[in-house]
């Protein structure tokens, strides 16, 4: 009776390496593309995607329908069908966003450094394409044309999987795309592929022979099983546990309003505020107004003891340590006052995420002391988290957050799909004469 079961798992991961091997070889062809001739793809995807706007609200429709059926039986967050709704003003941003990559500078074949290392004989880093990556994501179907897009300007070929819960919003995105495509001969179909089903993750992640990088986006269990799966580099997309911190030498409307917009104006994401933390020495005078605020949104406030005392009566609920390591993406905010700067940074650097973290202060030196002993991809003052993004950067739109170090970190546009490589230009030399001391190296940098 297993025998069936084996023969179609061995049939899929057969289909997705089949669907590798053609992203690998589309790659190659969109990396060959002239700067005009990719842009010229990405303006008439653009102006697709407009086009198109009736067919993707159709799906997502479906989509947010049984969403919605999903909420009531518990099994899926609202804050995860907030992320999968789509209207036209969302549309048009999508199209704004492939626009903004169209016009962003052409990442590929840049002079990174150049180094002469002897007479005639000159070193060139220079930047490439990765190749083929590979991104899973759960829900935002805005995803696909912004990984859409910033893989074909980037030279690159995207296999995609989104979340059940987005199928039909995110295929007819990518169909969109395809027949986009269909335009341009230059252009292989195959460097935008999108799978179907849970199961080929686990294959996706053993392509390691045609797939240079995977993105996991989306929540940190995701994550962590796809690093623990992968013999693939793995970007990690990681958990969003950021900070609002308000200093001593805070303007106290300035700090209202950021934490006010840094947790209400989208918690569903990565980028919203979980945690304020306040200076005891302003505390009381500005909490109750910002609580007061944030309670008439709808946010639920949990208290630190010092925060229960300050305002009993206030229905806050008392916090525990695991809020301080939890990503709500909802309308929860986790408040702690503390003693000083140097405790908020503590506490930062021990329960966030890496992500992204604010001051708000008037305070200089306090201000350069957060953002040097923060360890986080972003570090803000007098700003909302929520800035913490691709698109508002100025980078067109994003293909993640990366919470690491190595690679790409912090929002991860076009640069983040590109490495280098090394061309030597001689005129002749052989490493002998070099080791016998015949000749002498000058590594001369270059402008």
């Amino acid at each position: 009776m297993s025998q069936p079961s084996i023969a179609s798992a061995e049939s899929r991961a057969a289909s997705v390496a089949s669907l590798a091997e053609r992203a690998r070889a589309a790659s190659r062809a969109v990396a060959k593309l002239s700067a005009a001739e990719r842009n010229e793809v990405l303006s008439a995807a653009a102006q697709a995607i407009e086009n198109g706007a009736p067919r993707i609200l159709e799906a997502n429709a479906r989509d947010c329908a049984a969403g919605e059926r999903d909420v009531a039986a518990g099994k899926m967050t609202s804050a995860m069908l907030a992320r999968l709704r789509v209207n036209e003003r969302g549309i048009a941003q999508m199209a704004k966003q492939v626009r903004g990559v169209a016009a962003l500078e052409d990442p590929l074949g840049k002079r990174l450094a150049a180094t002469e290392l002897d007479h005639g004989l000159v070193l060139i880093k220079e930047s490439c394409p990765l190749g083929v990556v590979g991104v899973i994501f759960e829900s935002r179907p805005d995803v696909i044309p912004q990984l859409a897009s910033l893989g074909l300007k980037s030279g690159n070929a995207v296999i995609m999987k989104g979340g059940s819960e987005a199928a039909a919003t995110n295929e007819i995105l990518v169909t969109i795309w395809r027949e986009t495509l269909t335009k341009f001969p230059n252009v292989p179909a195959d460097s935008i592929v999108l799978l179907q089903s849970r199961a080929d993750v686990l294959d996706l992640l053993s392509q390691d022979q045609n797939v240079d990088l995977i993105i996991p986006r989306g929540s940190y269990e995701l994550v962590q099983y796809v690093m623990r799966h992968s013999r693939i580099p793995v970007l990690g997309h990681g958990e969003g546990i950021c900070h609002v911190y308000v200093d001593r030498g805070a303007d106290l409307e300035k700090a209202a309003a950021i934490a006010f917009d840094a947790k209400v104006q989208y918690p569903a994401v990565c980028n919203a505020a979980e945690t304020l933390l306040v200076d005891e020495a302003i505390a009381r005078e500005f909490l109750p107004k910002a609580v007061a605020r944030l309670q008439e949104a709808g946010v639920e406030i949990r208290g630190c003891a010092k925060t229960l005392a300050l305002l009993p009566n206030q229905g806050i609920i008392p916090t525990t340590e695991k809020d301080w390591r939890t990503e709500y993406s909802a309308l929860i905010l986790s408040i702690k006052i503390v003693s000083n700067l140097d405790e908020a940074i503590d506490h930062i650097n021990r329960f966030g995420s890496h992500h992204t973290d604010a001051i708000v202060t008037e305070d200089s030196e306090a201000a350069a002391k957060f953002m040097n002993e923060v360890d986080s991809a972003g570090v803000f003052q007098n700003a909302s988290t929520r800035f913490a993004d691709g698109f508002r950067y100025g980078f067109g739109a994003e293909v993640g957050i990366s919470n690491g170090k190595l690679h790409a970190r912090g929002p991860m546009g076009l640069e983040g799909l590109t490495t280098y490589k090394y061309k030597l230009y001689g005129s002749g030399q052989i490493v002998a004469d070099y080791v016998s001391g015949k000749k002498q190296f000058m590594h001369r940098r270059l402008q």
